[in-house]
């Protein structure tokens, strides 16, 4: 473990000796304070004591498996979650991000894919969002406008009250990082806040996914667009989404998704 105690920290919950070591040489060089855990009871009670900023999981623990600790340490940290696995079946990494995992990586992996996955992350906006006039910041690092796609039904824009972004019965505090339906707390995590006030900062707009993954997950990530396509269900169930009639997020075939109009509540 390394001691600086201005770094970030990160907790490394693996049982293979070899691994773990790499990991924690990895994060170690990217600027991060690192804790290890052998398995996962010792995982959940560090994360309990020492509320790292991010946690390497390793699906397949001698205890309990990656799942089930990812899902205890969820109420516990909003820390980033990048859980391991050497197996390359897709239901496992839909499960992994189902339950609060940000990111799924594979064995064998290089330091290098590990360390840049995590500076993306970092670099994910959290606290505001940004103007839909702005410019975004696209794969390959080019700034220009994010393209627009028509929408066939005029919305309005959300209503600015104190502070809040409110649209219909759905209101974010973008500072806080707080969002309610109808008056009550939704359980979200980092990514299904970004992505549920990234759509309503623009309801006119249609987001494609693309863009989703330049602005919320960083740039590199254009072949991940099954991660926008997860996280969207997760969000849609927190907003107990009927995805036959939506009633807050609309998907758009072929391109991505938008906000429904307020007045469909």
């Amino acid at each position: 473990m390394t001691s600086d105690p201005d770094s970030r920290v990160a907790l490394v919950i693996e049982d293979d000796a070899d691994v773990r070591q790499l990991l924690v040489m990895t994060l170690g060089m990217n600027g991060f304070t690192t804790l290890e855990a052998e398995n996962g009871r010792q995982g959940v009670a560090l994360v309990r004591e020492r509320q790292p900023d991010l946690v390497t999981l390793d699906l397949n623990l001698p205890d309990i498996d990656g799942v089930e600790v990812c899902r205890q340490i969820r109420p516990l940290t909003d820390a980033y979650v990048i859980m391991i696995t050497a197996r390359q079946d897709e239901i496992d990494r839909l499960i992994g991000l189902e339950i609060g995992a940000d990111d799924f990586v594979v064995k064998p992996f290089s330091p290098r894919e590990v360390g840049a996955r995590v500076n993306a992350m970092f670099r994910r906006p959290r606290s505001t969002v940004r103007s839909v006039s702005q410019p975004l910041l696209v794969a390959g690092g080019e700034v220009r406008d994010a393209p627009q796609v028509a929408a066939t039904t005029t919305v309005a824009p959300p209503e600015q009250v104190e502070g809040l972004l409110v649209h219909g019965p759905i209101s974010i505090d973008t500072e806080g990082r707080i969002a309610m339906l109808d008056g009550v707390e939704l359980p979200l995590t980092r990514i299904e806040f970004d992505l549920l006030a990234t759509l309503v900062s623009g309801p006119r707009r249609v987001w494609q996914r693309e863009t989703l993954l330049a602005r919320i997950w960083g740039d590199g990530w254009v072949n991940d667009q099954h991660l926008v396509e997860v996280h969207i269900r997760n969000l849609r169930k927190k907003l107990n989404e009927d995805t036959k009639a939506p009633r807050f997020i609309r998907t758009v075939r072929g391109v991505g998704y938008r906000m429904m109009p307020p007045s469909a509540d």
